[in-house]
């Protein structure tokens, strides 16, 4: 039997399983390569035991970033590219460097250096789930962490001001989402019917940027002009987390969902009809209720209320 295994991520709003980026991309992959992972909501990324998340714990062993995670689910025999061909599991790695390189940067752009993004959606989002007071100065902390990584990885020659390292960023990721498109094309998933390691980074960059309401949408609005590449995060969303879509309406799921809700008003119903019927025995001084086995409920009028009839 397989080690039982611990995942901490951030928690999810806006039809998103979680709002970060890199637990979004561990999440994805263990759904879909099976691998049996507990997902634990830490909301405060200092009750994790190294301060950041996701964060894979599997008895004494703990694992921190997306790719030594799901290193190890592969070596755990979970392995959604088992498949993959030796050129696609090169073409994986080009791609999963051309999104840290070229989309990563512009994601943490637009969730912690854009000042109305920022502001009114990212701070907002995340001090709710801080507690008090670490939720006046954690939220800070986070942004002045994402403008020294920008700077420190995009900032100096030929760019030297924030303005043209901003400009950059964006066409970058623009250019990025573009090839991401046209490699995607009509396939459900990047290397067929399948959804591998590449799916579930894209999914993992792309999801949050999708479906989180900005104020600031340059790069949210051409993502959207990219019909495909929405259309395959509504896909894994519908399909692997079962999530309710914003402006989607999947046939699946809300049909089991309807279903669902009509049982269970029917057996709240019916679980009624038969607190009534119990408590009218209770008060029946010639019928107690050890000898409710030979009552003849006919007598009552409620012999209609038999067994046949409270099956739905």
């Amino acid at each position: 039997m397989a080690s039982p295994m611990e995942l901490s991520c951030w928690g999810g709003d806006w039809g998103l399983p979680s709002v970060h980026a890199e637990c979004l991309v561990v999440m994805a992959y263990a759904r879909f390569s099976g691998a049996p992972v507990k997902v634990k909501i830490i909301d405060h990324c200092w009750r994790a035991p190294r301060g950041r998340v996701p964060l894979l714990i599997s008895d004494d062993t703990v694992i921190s970033q997306p790719a030594k995670i799901l290193n190890f689910l592969r070596k755990q025999k979970y392995n959604a590219d088992y498949d993959l061909s030796a050129k696609e599991g090169a073409d994986t790695l080009a791609y999963i460097s051309l999104l840290e390189e070229k989309l990563h940067p512009a994601l943490i752009h637009t969730f912690w250096i854009e000042a109305d993004n920022y502001y009114r959606v990212t701070k907002p989002c995340f001090a709710s789930r801080i507690p008090f007071p670490l939720n006046w100065f954690l939220p800070r902390n986070m942004a002045g962490e994402a403008l020294n990584r920008i700077l420190l990885t995009k900032g100096g020659p030929p760019l030297f001001s924030m303005a043209e390292v901003e400009a950059q960023i964006y066409r970058d990721a623009k250019e990025c989402l573009n090839l991401l498109s046209h490699r995607l094309g009509t396939s459900p998933f990047f290397f067929g019917n399948m959804p591998t390691t590449l799916d579930a980074f894209v999914f993992g960059f792309l999801a949050p940027l999708f479906k989180i309401p900005f104020p600031k949408v340059q790069l949210q609005d051409h993502l959207k002009m990219l019909p495909n590449l929405c259309r395959f995060c509504d896909d894994i969303l519908s399909c692997y987390f079962r999530l309710k879509l914003l402006g989607v309406s999947p046939v699946g799921p809300d049909t089991v969902d309807a279903n669902l809700q009509k049982l269970t008003q029917l057996v709240n119903k019916e679980s009624n009809l038969i607190e009534k019927m119990d408590d009218n025995l209770r008060k029946s001084p010639q019928h107690p209720p050890r000898k409710l086995t030979t009552l003849k409920l006919s007598r009552t009028g409620e012999g209609n209320s038999s067994p046949n009839r409270l099956s739905p």
